[in-house]
């Protein structure tokens, strides 16, 4: 990698995974492991203290389960303290609601523990260039189970609620919002609207700024949230 390092900052209860981590990532030549912490409140003191000395951190590694403050508490008050650090949760639990409750407090990623270590990186990655990642296990059932849940008031209801943000976007990002929301990537949005990759990649640009969101992932409620 060229350029400056993703700083990245390691918070889980345990020590021994906080060590393995800080090995595992340390190695990478692009990333700098910068601080680690015990819980969501000590992480938040340690980004004040990188703040202060000027230093900074663009990614937290996030373990969801920890005593005092836990991790989808925590990342809550980073994407409201801290927007320029991005979160990326990490955790033993394949379930749900604990990704659903993430993206929906901030974060741009949602990874298990057992992923591979070329798989860290790679999140780690993306989510520091602006783009978003999900284990692949998370992110059909996420996406499912958001559209579910907007189904269960009734017909309607999502029309209802329809953001006025969405009068913004031209027909193509329309089209575009809503392929992210089937959730397609950039390659396959390509092929199915017969448009180049980087094409798609302007319009998704448009999109996440006209709508004010962090990433694809919010992208992705955001529609299911607006019955697309």
């Amino acid at each position: 990698m060229t350029g400056p390092k993703i700083r990245v900052m390691i918070v889980d209860d345990q020590e021994l995974i906080r060590t393995g981590f800080s090995l595992v990532l340390g190695a990478e030549p692009g990333l700098d492991v910068v601080a680690e912490a015990g819980d969501g409140g000590d992480a938040l003191s340690v980004l004040e203290r990188l703040d202060t000395e000027g230093i900074g951190c663009d990614i937290a590694l996030m373990d969801v389960r920890m005593p005092g403050m836990n991790g989808i508490e925590a990342t809550a008050e980073i994407a409201r303290r801290f927007p320029e650090t991005r979160v990326l949760v990490l955790t033993t639990f394949d379930l749900d609601e604990y990704a659903l409750d993430a993206i929906r407090a901030g974060a741009a990623g949602f990874l298990l523990k057992d992923a591979k270590p070329e798989e860290l990186v790679t999140a780690i990655t993306k989510i520091a260039a602006g783009d978003s990642a999900m284990a692949p296990s998370v992110t059909r059932r996420l996406i499912d189970r958001i559209g579910l849940g907007q189904q269960a008031p009734g017909a309607g209801a999502a029309s209802a609620q329809r953001d006025p943000a969405l009068d913004q976007l031209t027909e193509r990002e329309a089209e575009v919002l809503t392929l992210i929301a089937s959730g397609l990537n950039n390659a396959e949005i390509g092929a199915s609207l017969f448009l180049s990759e980087s094409t798609v990649k302007t319009h998704v640009g448009r999109v996440l700024s006209k709508l004010e969101l962090r990433d694809r992932v919010h992208a992705v409620i955001f529609a299911k949230e607006n019955g697309m």
